[in-house]
């Protein structure tokens, strides 16, 4: 079965409406702040979480709306929009723990509160206040998403229904995070890593937000199952794609460092490929080089010959390609509306073949 998409445009179009609603959510913070709290916390969350991102999980909230058959409306767009601020907490505090110094092309934020440090010559250590100060952003971000969520103005029967996969995914993403920690210091497979991708990335980026819009929108179990089908194949894809652009993309295009992952040692899908494909040799040049916090530019650019070397990276291709293709395969049988597998099927496609 062939699915029609939806053009680019409307789904920028639906971008700028979240935007718009976040700003306007933001707006109301602005007017509440406390007085006598340094501005410096608002202003960096502000301009961290209304500059870019692709606002996939808001796009995949909405349609999942769209797809129980519901119409548009600004209320639904205000719920899904919250769910980026979920975002920004959670990417504040991985980049804290990854030691990610750059976010978006910018400095992360716990970089941007210890560079404030080191200017203003305050006492102690700089990177500790960042991280702090930071840990205290993420925190305020995910308080501020659960407020955006219930003041949405929908229905509060609806609320409640969405709320409780909302709740699902808050424990699945921490519990994929605490895994990833663990995963660092452990056995590094292939199955293990797939097991971090799929519950710290793939159902919150895709899964969970279709599942909080149908919650929202009142359907019932058939189309919850439906959007797993659809959302937990694509959701690898999309992680398994975003691990490959961590060690191969362009920074200038994906705002990240090409050498963050490698200096962490990140256990990823394709290292652990790389791992069990390589010879004697690239196998020792592995362990000195990954994870090794001092790599340089040549050390991972031999990082990168080996993971191509070994097949690593035609594996990790080949499989976005079958997760892809099994998310539309699914999305073709799922009880949608015409409109919503349009833009669903559009949306995998950007999530699948990206740059950044």
């Amino acid at each position: 079965m062939t699915i029609e998409l939806v053009r680019d445009t409307d789904l920028d179009e639906l971008r700028a409406r979240c935007d718009l609603a976040l700003a306007g959510y933001l707006d109301r913070q602005d007017a509440d702040w406390p007085d006598g709290a340094p501005r410096g916390v608002f202003d960096t969350l502000r301009r961290f979480v209304l500059a870019g991102g692709k606002r996939l999980r808001p796009l995949f909230c909405y349609w999942g709306w769209r797809g129980a058959g519901e119409p548009d409306r600004p209320e639904i767009v205000s719920a899904a929009a919250a769910l980026e601020l979920f975002h920004a907490f959670a990417l504040i505090h991985d980049d804290i723990m990854d030691g990610s110094d750059q976010r978006r092309g910018e400095p992360s934020v716990h970089q941007l509160f210890a560079d404030l440090h080191t200017r203003l010559s305050w006492r102690g250590d700089p990177g500790a206040y960042g991280r702090s100060a930071a840990l205290l952003c993420g925190d305020l971000c995910a308080a501020w998403a659960d407020q955006m969520f219930h003041e949405s103005g929908l229905p509060a029967e609806r609320i409640h229904d969405g709320y409780a996969v909302y709740c699902a995914m808050r424990t699945e993403v921490i519990a994929g995070q605490y895994l990833d920690l663990v995963s660092g210091v452990g056995d590094g497979s292939v199955a293990s890593a797939l097991t971090v991708i799929r519950m710290k990335a793939a159902r919150y980026t895709v899964t969970r937000p279709l599942q909080i819009g149908a919650g929202l929108a009142g359907a019932g179990p058939e189309l919850l199952d439906a959007y797993a089908a659809f959302g937990d194949p694509l959701g690898d894809a999309f992680q398994l794609r975003d691990d490959v652009l961590g060690v191969f993309g362009d920074p200038a295009v994906t705002g990240k460092s090409i050498l963050d992952d490698l200096r962490e040692g990140k256990p990823t899908v394709m290292m652990a490929l790389a791992r069990d494909s390589a010879d004697r040799a690239q196998a020792a040049r592995l362990r000195v080089l990954f994870g090794n916090p001092q790599l340089d530019a040549e050390g991972a650019a031999e990082l990168r010959t080996i993971i191509v070397e070994t097949g690593a990276l035609d594996r990790i291709e080949q499989m976005i390609k079958v997760y892809g293709d099994a998310a539309l395969a699914a999305l073709a049988d799922a009880p949608v509306a015409a409109e919503a597998r349009a833009a669903l099927a559009a949306l995998a496609h950007s999530v699948v073949d990206r740059q950044r």
